[in-house]
């Protein structure tokens, strides 16, 4: 059994009460090491760590340019370790690996594509209206900032912020899901020995009672950048705002995949099962309600049966399993719930629909037709591998079914036709439309969503603004005082 510690101003250390808890193996069902039960004594420390790290020391005296030198070292350091981090990633999720090596692999431009951006963050010179003054701009790091991850993608939605805040010059407190923390914990001190400083990316890992709440509250702490569920979201811009501090959230959805009888079926049914059955469902962007338009309703739902029936489960590390387990036993019984609910309220089961006896939290990919908008099934997240297939007429009655959520994180089109492509694009509520394909995510392009799919948004060049504060200065270069009582 592994003991994975603290890291607190660039050292690992126990947590203050000395309390340690379990991190489960999804695929075994069983736990593999423990986890450093943080207390809010120790979400002080590190707060308190990073906050001298931005306002003294190595990391407040470097140059932007060194800054940026240090995060594409950073981003190779990742690239070093992609394996090991991936297998880590895997024994604490459950995902595939071939999949966790991918995105660990990947997440290493993150930090070059920041480090680049890291010495283009510039003020301005403003022209004035006045005679005898001098202004002009500065962009400044906003601060503190708490990083709260999920447990589904750890390390590259950790990328998505930690990146793009390290180059505006700000210090990190992160607070892991308590599912997944051990991958959290390597990098940081992997980042540390390639020369990253002390206090300026801390992980105090534990429950969000505990941790999450204090690390929210700190009056230290000016940003939240938080990704996981709409009500722990709500919750969390709620006690932010009493301070006034920054938020980014990137939350829920309830994703249609829409295809239209003019598309290119086969590749349509590859989007289909991607969008719901990779990564077992357990993914922000799933696209869980598949809208198939009626003429070739049957055709695609027989299509789509019979790929994903052939989808073969087990154990993740092996490279021919196509769908792991689901991640926490939580999760698993509410999967399991929520394909019970469908079935209370009318949806026809044309496959799957039951838990799978294995070791671990395997639940068969499922799919239910004769699904309509008003359904539970169709309304809310299950983040699982459950589908909703929903028939539809025409183009404005797919734009009304899709945008009858609360939701507006991801959607994707399945067309032949160019201008149907962009009228949905325009006509659909959601933070990213994927046409002819679907999953597809980048460092160059922003994401986030609308309503309730969260506020903000990470990765391109916006992202870093999300981390900057903007001061304007005033120099009197020989105007006269005039008159106090005045504004001048």
């Amino acid at each position: 059994m592994q003991h994975y510690e603290l890291f607190i101003d660039g050292e690992s250390r126990e947590a203050t009460d000395g309390e340690w808890f379990p991190t489960d193996n999804p695929y075994l069902g069983t736990p593999w090491a423990q986890i450093a039960k943080g207390t809010s004594q120790d979400v002080d420390d590190a707060v308190r760590a990073a906050d001298r790290a931005l306002r003294t020391g190595p990391w407040a005296e470097l140059t932007a340019s060194a800054r940026g030198a240090l995060l594409r070292r950073l981003g190779d350091t990742v690239t070093a370790h992609a394996r090991d981090l991936a297998e880590l990633e895997v024994r604490d999720n459950g995902k595939l690996f071939t999949e966790m090596h991918g995105q660990v692999a990947y997440l290493a431009e993150w930090f070059h594509y920041y480090g680049g951006l890291a010495d283009k963050i510039e003020g301005s010179v403003p022209p004035l209206d006045k005679k005898g003054y001098f202004a002009y701009t500065r962009k400044e790091p906003v601060g503190v900032v708490a990083v709260i991850t999920p447990w589904n993608s750890p390390l590259l939605l950790l990328a998505w912020k930690i990146a793009p805040a390290l180059a505006a010059g700000c210090t990190v407190v992160v607070k892991p899901s308590e599912f997944t923390s051990a991958s959290t914990l390597v990098l940081a001190r992997l980042f540390h020995e390639a020369g990253l400083p002390p206090g300026v990316l801390n992980v105090v890992t534990g429950f969000g009672q505990d941790v999450g709440a204090a690390l929210v509250e700190h009056p230290l702490v000016r940003k939240v950048s938080f990704t996981g569920s709409d009500a722990t979201g709500r919750r969390i811009n709620e006690s932010a705002a009493r301070d006034f501090k920054h938020v980014s959230l990137e939350l829920g959805g309830k994703s249609p995949n829409i295809v239209f009888a003019d598309a290119d079926l086969e590749a349509a049914v590859n989007g289909a099962v991607s969008g719901i059955f990779a990564a077992t469902g357990q993914t922000c962007i799933a696209g869980s309600r598949l809208l198939v338009q009626t003429g070739v309703h049957d055709e695609v739902v027989g299509r789509l049966v019979e790929l994903a029936g052939t989808a073969r489960m087990g154990d993740p590390m092996d490279e021919a399993t196509q769908v792991g387990p689901i991640t926490t036993p939580a999760q698993y019984a509410k999967v399991l719930d929520y394909i019970g609910i469908a079935r209370r309220e009318g949806a026809r089961l044309a496959l799957g629909g039951r838990a799978a006896a294995r070791g671990g939290w395997f639940v068969e990919p499922t799919v239910f037709t004769g699904v309509h908008s008003s359904m539970r099934i169709a309304q809310e997240e299950v983040f699982g591998p459950v589908l909703a297939v929903i028939p539809f007429e025409d183009e404005d009655e797919a734009v009304e079914i899709a945008d009858d959520s609360r939701y507006g994180l991801g959607a994707g089109v399945w067309t032949s036709d160019i201008g149907r492509a962009f009228r949905m694009a325009d006509l659909i509520r959601s933070g990213t439309v994927w046409v002819n394909t679907y999953r597809a995510v980048s460092y160059l392009t922003p994401f986030g969503g609308f309503k309730d799919s969260g506020l903000g948004r990470e990765n391109g060049i916006a992202a870093v603004a999300a981390y900057l504060e903007d001061k304007s200065v005033w120099i009197n270069t020989g105007a006269p005082t005039g008159n106090p009582f005045v504004l001048r």
